[in-house]
């Protein structure tokens, strides 16, 4: 299945029916009085949030979504039915932006969480409706109201635990394919990851989530790369894993180098907690492994663990202390842990 973390939609919702015009026709009854019935109201747009998905393909195929509109009210006091409900299925961490791509609407983070994108028009009232003490046979009967439309952006923010981040060819794919069933495309080439993948790892029967998202190059804050685009992913992961191939020549300029960008990015990477970790040590001169370890912690500040995602040196180390890092902070004021939607705004 192809990755579309990004998709603009037109949606409208349904017209409320027009109200019956009616009076009743019998025989022996001259004067039976009107009983023309409302309309139906028309349907919604309804937006609902899924686990079983993880990108918005489907909105790549289809960008037009109608709600049907209400029937008409009938004789004999005969309401129109309610025009038909869309329902439209997303991820979880799905924002919904307004035509602008700026202004979020809703931002969808919960399974079953469901908004109204777009409400139905409310359908006309029938001539029985304005029938009245002094006017006895109405000759009046309302159109329904028109729905609404609009344009829309669909934002697809992965939802994971820890999100890995390292220049192009750090060792980030084969390190998500070492610790889980992921299987992202390696090679020995930069940018061999074009889009994000999602992992689940597991360690002392213990489960995290790890995303792996295009490596990061200087200037991808601006567009440079394919880190722009994808950084947005990594905005709701707990903890960055920040992975630094251990064979370059200064790996205290290339830990910089990422730190800048993600800075300058902002949205709270900057502040996030962050594990950084010397990569690919199988491949490294014993020698020089405890130097650049030391150079490395002294850039970031930091203890640096050291693994090799192809030998498996240090990773149950690793994902022992993600695990920690992620663990959710319990809170003994409040026994409800839960998560509460309220709908009566």
């Amino acid at each position: 299945m192809k990755f579309l973390d990004q998709a603009k939609i037109f949606v409208r919702s349904g017209d409320g029916g027009p109200g019956s015009l009616s009076f009743r026709r019998e025989a022996n009854v001259p004067h039976g009085g009107p009983d023309g019935g409302n309309g139906g109201r028309g349907g919604d747009v309804i937006i609902e949030c899924q686990a079983a998905l993880n990108t918005l393909i489907d909105f790549r195929y289809q960008q037009h979504f109608k709600a049907k509109n209400g029937r008409p009210g009938m004789g004999k006091n005969r309401y129109g039915p309610a025009g038909e409900d869309i329902v439209l299925r997303v991820p979880e961490g799905t924002q919904i932006l307004g035509e602008d791509n700026e202004t979020v609407i809703a931002d969808l983070t919960e399974p079953g969480d469901r908004i109204i994108l777009a409400s139905g028009g409310d359908g006309g009232y029938g001539n029985t409706h304005f029938k009245s003490s002094t006017n006895r046979a109405p000759r009046r009967a309302d159109p329904g109201w028109p729905g609404e439309e609009m344009w829309l952006w669909l934002r697809l923010k992965l939802v994971a635990d820890v999100g890995i981040v390292g220049l192009p060819n750090a060792g980030k794919s084969t390190f998500l394919a070492a610790v889980s069933r992921a299987r992202p495309k390696i090679a020995d080439y930069p940018f061999t990851t074009l889009h994000p993948q999602l992992g689940v790892a597991a360690v002392d029967e213990r489960e995290i989530v790890l995303a792996d998202i295009p490596g990061l190059i200087e200037g991808a804050h601006e567009g440079s790369g394919l880190g722009d685009r994808f950084l947005g992913h990594i905005e709701r992961c707990r903890v960055l894993l920040h992975l630094v191939d251990g064979t370059g020549d200064d790996v205290a300029d290339v830990y910089r180098t990422i730190r800048g960008e993600l800075e300058a990015y902002g949205h709270g990477l900057g502040e996030k907690d962050e594990i950084v970790v010397i990569n690919k040590i199988d491949a490294i001169d014993p020698n020089e492994i405890d130097d650049k370890q030391a150079a490395l912690a002294e850039a970031c500040g930091a203890n640096v663990m050291r693994i090799s995602g192809v030998s498996g040196a240090g990773v149950t180390d690793l994902l022992r202390r993600l695990v920690e890092k992620t663990k959710p902070v319990a809170d003994d004021s409040d026994p409800f842990t839960g998560s509460v939607l309220d709908i009566g705004k």
